[in-house]
């Protein structure tokens, strides 16, 4: 009797180390005797259910790609669960080409949809899904990376590293808009590991939704701290995350968004960078303060790199373990690395009974980590605004009288503590 045959999707961003997992369950899959299916444009044609875009995979096809960037399956948003009609052809598709094993490759919604496809086949096809995701948001144990994030943050802090020393030789700032649609850990390491002087994230805004402004004056008040040891320069990292708190009200851009199959708004379909850097300059000018910003997304640029080491050796054992799993009889998991140990996740523990979506990893602001990271940071503080020296030296910087500045700053300052207060921080 015929072994069954393993298919590959990928589904939702590409990032780096995409390659490197199809590679490796293909060589495994076909060395224990099975035929290995590659789905191109993840479930979009298969949810139609045609076939012109599945193929069946050798080992020389993928024997090399492991160091490569991008995905030779390509990649897509396609949501089969959104529709019954399309979810019932994805299982028809894989029972007519006689898989019986499914994996998928993506982040939380293709997890999602994994999961769902599962359900939906009935035990018919084992499903097990390897997590990827630039973003690092989905809930592994022991707080380990998705394959991905690490070479996406090397090659993010070198573009920041390179922004940074252009600042500084041309006296201007730069707003970075990196990616992250939940959760800021991707700015955030980039911040850290390149030493910008400025990363604000979704988490450290309590509120619900944020209004424009509020995240603007935190952003001036750190320029104008800066400005008063005589750096007029600097870079700030923002995750893209935040215009997703913002208050539609503030930004009416966001109201008539575009949105991808799973409602998420298209970040690139709007040009929130720009909204930010014309609000920021404005701002700068009520203080009189004349200052090149110049917005920078920083996102498509990481998405396909070539992976580093630490994704190239992460995404074969993930490939491996996850053909291991659901050739050993295991389905409806996500295949996780926990130190030298490869784990498998149900996914009945990633799912959120109030949202019914797979939970999002957020960054922790209260870990000792964090506090490190923002003791780097150059932010306005409480104390700050009660220093007399402080505020006198801003207020002529800008021309603006104290009183002034403390009035119109006193809503955005850092706690105590949490960044530095005194001038020789700075």
């Amino acid at each position: 009797m015929e072994k069954k045959a393993v298919a590959i999707v990928v589904g939702g961003g590409p990032a780096p180390g995409i390659n490197g997992v199809i590679s490796a369950v293909t060589i495994e899959a076909i060395n224990r005797g099975h035929k290995v299916y590659g789905v191109r444009d993840g479930f979009e044609h298969i949810s139609l259910g045609k076939t012109s875009q599945v193929s069946q995979l050798t080992i020389s096809d993928v024997s090399w790609i492991h160091s490569e960037g991008g995905s030779i399956l390509r990649t897509s948003r396609a949501n089969p669960t959104k529709n019954k009609e399309h979810l019932n052809n994805v299982v028809n598709v894989f029972k007519e080409l006689g898989v019986g094993y499914l994996v998928t490759i993506g982040g939380d919604d293709t997890a999602h949809s994994a999961r769902v496809v599962a359900d939906t086949a009935g035990g018919a096809i084992a499903v097990a899904h390897v997590p990827k995701t630039i973003d690092n948001d989905l809930p592994l144990q022991g707080k380990a990376s998705t394959f991905g994030y690490q070479t996406a943050r090397d090659v993010g802090t070198e573009i920041v590293d390179t922004l940074m020393r252009d600042a500084r030789s041309t006296s201007r700032w730069y707003l970075v808009n990196a990616m992250g649609r939940k959760a800021g850990h991707l700015a955030l390491g980039i911040a850290v590991a390149s030493g910008a002087p400025l990363c604000l994230i979704p988490e450290e805004f309590e509120e619900e939704k944020i209004k424009l402004s509020s995240l603007v004056d935190t952003i001036v008040g750190s320029i104008l701290k800066r400005a008063a040891s005589d750096r007029r320069y600097g870079v700030a990292v923002l995750a893209e995350g935040l215009a997703e708190k913002l208050d539609v009200d503030s930004i009416p851009e966001l109201a008539s968004a575009e949105r991808d199959p799973h409602g998420h708004i298209r970040y690139a379909e709007i040009d929130f960078g720009g909204i930010l850097r014309r609000a920021v300059r404005a701002r700068l000018k009520e203080f009189n303060i004349d200052l090149p910003v110049v917005d920078k997304n920083v996102g498509y640029e990481l998405r396909c790199c070539a992976p580093v080491p630490f994704d190239r050796e992460y995404t074969k054992q993930l490939g491996f373990g996850v053909v291991d799993f659901l050739l050993s009889g295991g389905s409806g998991a996500m295949i996780t690395r926990q130190g030298d140990k490869l784990d498998a996740i149900p996914f009945s523990q990633l799912i959120d009974p109030h949202t019914n979506k797979t939970i999002v990893r957020y960054v922790d602001i209260k870990s000792p980590l964090y506090r490190v990271a923002t003791r780097y940071m150059i932010r306005l503080t409480e104390s700050d605004l009660r220093s007399d020296t402080f505020v006198a030296r801003l207020a002529e910087l800008t021309g603006v009288s104290s009183a002034v500045i403390r009035q119109e700053f006193s809503h955005c300052v850092a706690v105590e503590g949490l960044f530095p207060d005194r001038l020789e921080e700075i």
